[in-house]
């Protein structure tokens, strides 16, 4: 009898670990999800050209029902089936044809950024709601649903016609609308996302903290990142593309000249 009761209060102390456990997890996912960013668990993946494309559950969101599952698609990453994984916003695609893997999505969300840590959170609450986030030391994490990117060291003047990144920033309605010329690197480049190739581009110039100039073209324009490059294109002022991605310069229909 002994021994059956104290089996018995085994049992009911590992029920017990394992329901805070879980209380925990929901609490912690609970305060993610306030800053929008979502948990998920991978369930499949597939390496598709410059991207990944993951079948995940989301958990911890009361809206979404955990056995529901998902397609994302980010660019190239190192996920695993089972892994746990951490976004903030996307862009909902419905009816998708990936030519790489000549399938069709009913829906895909194209993930700006997604980690297998939430701790690139911090910088934009100031602090962290749990010391569990704070186990990176990656200082880049998206705002306004659009990934904020860390200045690169590199110096580029203006090309003859041209203007730097700085001028056009910091006079900004003088050039709405208008046509523009400037020389700078490329810090990122993301091909075929509704029906545009996008691409960070920077000079080594800032103003008022903004050095990082977000560029479209078609998608017949091919570039790598490290290149440098002269684009021309017209500039839209306070771009809202929906879904939280808000440009307050955003330079479109760019042609490229290397």
């Amino acid at each position: 009898m002994k021994t059956k009761l104290k089996l018995l209060t085994l049992a009911i102390f590992a029920i017990s670990i394992i329901i805070a456990c879980k209380s925990n997890n929901n609490a912690k996912q609970a305060e993610l999800l306030k800053l929008g960013i979502h948990t998920v668990v991978i369930q499949k993946v597939m390496n598709a050209g410059t991207y990944t494309y993951l079948q995940f559950n989301e958990i911890g969101n009361p809206k979404v029902k955990e056995s529901d599952t998902i397609w994302g698609a980010i660019s190239f990453a190192d996920f695993k089936v089972g892994d746990t994984a951490y976004y903030k916003k996307g862009f909902p695609m419905n009816n998708f044809k990936s030519k790489e893997l000549n399938r069709e999505f009913k829906e895909v969300l194209f993930i700006d950024e997604m980690r297998k840590t939430a701790d690139f959170v911090k910088k934009e609450i100031g602090q962290v709601p749990s010391h569990e986030f704070m186990n990176s030391s990656d200082t880049t994490m998206p705002t306004t649903g659009k990934p904020k990117v860390s200045k690169i060291e590199v110096k580029i003047d203006p090309i003859k016609g041209g203007i730097s990144i700085a001028d056009l920033f910091a006079k900004k309605a003088s050039f709405g609308g208008k046509t523009v010329k400037i020389k700078g690197k490329v810090t990122k480049f993301s091909p075929d996302i509704m029906n545009k190739n996008w691409i960070h581009l920077q000079d080594g110039t800032e103003s008022d903290g903004k050095f990082d100039l977000t560029i479209t073209t078609d998608l017949a324009t091919k570039v790598n990142v490290g290149d440098v490059i002269t684009i021309e294109g017209k500039v839209a002022l306070n771009k809202d593309l929906g879904y939280s991605y808000f440009y307050e310069v955003l330079v479109e229909e760019a042609k490229i000249s290397k």
